[in-house]
């Protein structure tokens, strides 16, 4: 599984920075001009074997929020440019450097902040095993997911009560059941804009 992933990340993980080279000296430009200060969001993340890593997205936020690693639709924090990246998932761009070192995968479960890795127990730490994905069948079933934690009172409980138990649920079942068309899918899905329709996944 790992080589064959690895093979297909690296050899489209340098496509895509060549095919994107354009837009993401666009965005760039764009970011630095309409929201003074850094053009990248760096964050250190758990990745395979709970390898920390640092993950690199186009930032999205204000300079000066306060907030939580959880992100609700809405929130101030998120700029309006920020919002339009996040929506159409251009923020994710520069997370195809991540895939060509190899820090990550194009699929697999989305890499946690340092803290939550910690709560995994028993066969639930299998999600470790693999590279962090830029997306994944658990994206994919919470593509809404800021919208879900904007209509709970307590985001922070919803999250860790209800979303993460599910996510890694999803991720053990993605690792037993993989192949390389199960990667293409979820990829193909992504770009679509499509709820994957998986039995294990529900």
């Amino acid at each position: 599984m790992n080589k064959t992933k690895r093979i297909f990340d690296f050899s489209f993980a340098l496509i895509g920075l060549l095919v994107f080279i354009p837009i993401l000296i666009l965005v760039s430009l764009i970011i630095k001009v309409k929201m003074p200060g850094p053009v990248f969001f760096i964050q250190q993340r758990v990745g395979a074997r709970g390898k920390l890593f640092k993950m690199v997205k186009f930032r999205s936020m204000a300079m000066d929020h306060h907030g939580n690693t959880i992100s609700v639709k809405g929130e101030k924090r998120i700029t309006p440019l920020g919002s339009r990246l996040r929506r159409y998932k251009i923020d994710e761009l520069p997370e195809l450097w991540n895939v060509l070192i190899g820090n990550m995968s194009f699929v697999g479960p989305r890499p946690d902040v340092p803290g939550y890795a910690d709560k995994l127990e028993g066969d639930d730490r299998i999600v470790l095993s693999i590279r962090p994905g830029i997306t994944g069948p658990a994206s994919l079933k919470y593509s809404n997911e800021e919208e879900l934690l904007s209509k709970v009172e307590d985001h922070q409980k919803y999250n860790d009560e209800i979303l993460y138990p599910d996510k890694v649920r999803i991720n053990k079942n993605y690792i037993k059941y993989w192949s390389l068309g199960l990667d293409i899918k979820i990829i193909i899905y992504t770009l679509l804009g499509k709820k994957l329709r998986e039995p294990w996944l529900n």
